[in-house]
């Protein structure tokens, strides 16, 4: 059996402790880096993934000698925030548990996504399509699979060569919910 949850993974200073009043007390965190990680477990879904880390996370991880292997999925502006955050998904605890195949996919992901940067857009739909049937887990097969980062940015990219954004793009998206 396989439990698959949501998870999101952020790194900073945070305020931890019990907080409130004596009629209503909890243990709790707060402050923006919370923030992010809760936007970012909720957001996973929306890319097709169970744990979505942001760069600072990644960076410290590999920082410590993480062997965690981390797949670049997108600059992303969070509901509430006017700063971009690049955010990745967690693929496998080490390269030896990656999933069969899933080495490919990943090369040619990043290969769609320097085309989608480039606004690049039949490329990139080319690119992410072939990914789309490597991906590890797939939708209609695996119980719970709604979508891929694959499919997502397959779509996206097929939205985007319609309506282009311009010159000026900086390849950020902006989610629109929490």
């Amino acid at each position: 059996h396989a439990m698959r949850m949501r998870i999101g993974l952020n790194s900073g200073p945070v305020v931890v402790g019990n907080m409130g009043s004596k009629h209503r007390f909890n243990y709790t965190m707060m402050g923006d880096v919370v923030n992010l990680a809760a936007r970012c477990e909720s957001g996973a879904k929306s890319f097709g993934v169970y744990t979505l880390v942001t760069e600072e996370t990644v960076k410290l991880a590999r920082a410590a000698g993480c062997g965690c292997v981390f797949r670049a999925l997108d600059r992303i502006v969070v509901k509430g925030k006017t700063l971009p955050v690049e955010v990745y998904e967690l693929v496998a605890l080490s390269p030896e548990h990656l999933p069969e195949g899933a080495t490919r996919c990943l090369e040619v992901f990043e290969m769609g996504r320097a085309h989608y940067l480039k606004q690049e857009w039949e490329e990139a739909i080319r690119c992410f399509q072939a990914a789309a049937v490597l991906e590890p887990l797939q939708p209609g097969r695996d119980a719970g699979v709604e979508s891929t980062p694959s499919l997502l940015m397959r779509d996206r990219c097929e939205r985007l060569s319609k309506s282009p954004p311009g010159a000026g793009w900086d390849g950020v998206y902006k989610m629109t919910a929490k």
